[in-house]
């Protein structure tokens, strides 16, 4: 049974970056929109004032949105209260017991650093505010590998049931990646032919061009592993590889993981860009991970034999993240009585970054000439569709309305740790590669017996 709607939403860490940049101006479309109907009780360790609070929104959403709609900033500051106190004192969860009072289904989201998940999590168990259709949502990292994943949901699991637990991933609320599913099972030209009898390969590449910068003591026991691939990209791969969810996301979606054998660390290249052990913060001779490239694959009736690449860096050339799903390329045929042998793959590109849209290779005759060329056809989402909802916008609503598609659940989670868990054990330093390219020179060989990488443009 689907948890009830939410009649309080309570935020703990009101006060850090994340909410600075994405939850309040989230509350603050949301409540744009009328979306947004519950009281919002913020918690932090800072003894703040309730107009420091507002204040601290009020910046917060105006170096996001711009100039603000007074009347809905209003209506956001009545919502808004505040709770100080150390999340490991009991005496925090005895003032928040109180603002709570009558409270039966109240979301408690934690955006704080992943030590501090059990933690906040016993303290809401013990003073009793986990009856009812409560529910938590943790930010990621969920673990930082499968025993810690493993682990983390064990203990959970000792206080509050597994409908209680909201595991989030930001890149599930984008809606690009939503729209995945749609354009697969949606489209007569897409899912006949969405199987290891027309694709080539599936390439997903995610590339930052920008380096650690001043995040060096976050990033460096993190890697690109553990920050992308594990939780956003084998994500993304789901969707595009998963059968039609019929009742629920979550059966099909598992279903793909549990096809999937671990990674095999000879096919996998991890690679440090030039430079990434002078940032402040990272350890002497780190060889933590700034870029991977692997190969995965499916063991299904539908994926048996396709590869499937990832990559994903940073300091790369451009900022993209986009999904090349190949085709297999025709064989050669007679026009006009001459034998045509196809030169290229037929890609279709889901565009799921900063450009949102799906473009897709065709071939035409060169004007003037007795020949074949490629051309791409291309749909741009947001100027075709509009205004697109942000991702905390989504995922907070959901949680909120107990809606679990977009939030993996315990065995989904312990499932992408299993595949990934070979990479984290690697013990061969990375290989360095120059900032502003693809990263080492054998990820970008990786793929040449498949047409090679396709480079996204922006």
């Amino acid at each position: 049974m689907a948890l009830q709607e939410a009649d309080r939403l309570v935020i703990f860490g009101i006060t850090g970056d994340l909410a600075k940049k994405m939850t309040l101006p989230s509350l603050y479309r949301l409540e744009r929109r009328g979306m947004l109907n519950v009281p919002v009780i913020t918690v932090a360790f800072d003894n703040w004032t309730h107009e420091q609070l507002i204040n601290h929104a009020r910046e917060s959403i105006e170096t996001v949105e711009g100039k603000i709609d007074e009347t809905v900033f209003t209506r956001l500051a009545e919502r808004l209260s505040y709770v100080h106190g150390d999340f490991n004192d009991p005496k925090l969860y005895g003032k928040l017991k109180k603002a709570l009072k009558g409270s039966h289904a109240a979301t408690f989201y934690l955006e704080v650093p992943p030590s501090l998940f059990v933690i906040v999590a016993q303290h809401l168990y013990n003073a009793d505010l986990l009856h009812g259709d409560a529910r938590v949502v943790f930010e990621k990292p969920f673990g930082t590998s499968y025993d810690t994943a493993v682990d983390l949901n064990r203990t959970l699991h000792s206080i509050m049931r597994e409908d209680q637990i909201f595991r989030l991933d930001h890149y599930l609320g984008k809606e690009p990646v939503q729209d995945v599913l749609y354009l697969r099972f949606g489209n007569t030209m897409f899912e006949p032919t969405w199987d290891n009898h027309y694709i080539d390969c599936i390439m997903i590449t995610m590339s930052e061009n920008f380096g650690v910068d001043d995040r060096g003591s976050f990033y460096d026991p993190v890697g690109t592993i553990r920050d992308v691939v594990q939780n956003h990209l084998l994500q993304v791969l789901a969707l595009v590889t998963m059968e039609v969810p019929v009742a629920d996301i979550a059966a099909p979606r598992l279903d793909i993981f549990k096809a999937m054998p671990d990674a095999d660390p000879a096919h996998v290249i991890r690679g440090q860009y030039a430079g990434y052990q002078d940032v402040k913060g990272v350890r002497p001779n780190s060889t933590t991970e700034t870029f991977v490239a692997l190969r995965l694959f499916i063991n299904s009736w539908r994926w048996g034999g396709v590869p499937i690449f990832i990559r994903a860096g940073k300091n790369l050339p451009v900022k993209a993240t986009e999904v090349v799903v190949r085709m297999k390329k025709l064989k050669p045929l007679y026009i006009n009585g001459r034998l045509r042998e196809s030169r290229w793959h037929d890609d279709i590109v889901l565009r799921l970054g900063n450009d949102p849209g799906v473009s897709l290779s065709v071939r035409v005759k060169t004007p003037g000439i007795d020949n074949l060329e490629p051309v791409q056809l291309s749909v741009d989402f947001a100027k075709a569709l509009g205004d697109v909802p942000e991702p905390y916008e989504l995922l907070l609503t959901s949680a909120m309305a107990g809606l679990r598609d977009l939030f993996p659940d315990e065995k989904t989670v312990e499932e992408t740790w299993r595949i990934v868990q070979p990479i984290l054990e690697m013990d061969t330093p990375p290989e360095i590669y120059q900032p502003g390219t693809w990263g080492p020179k054998r990820a970008i060989d990786m793929t040449a017996s498949h047409g090679g990488w396709r480079e996204p443009t922006v």
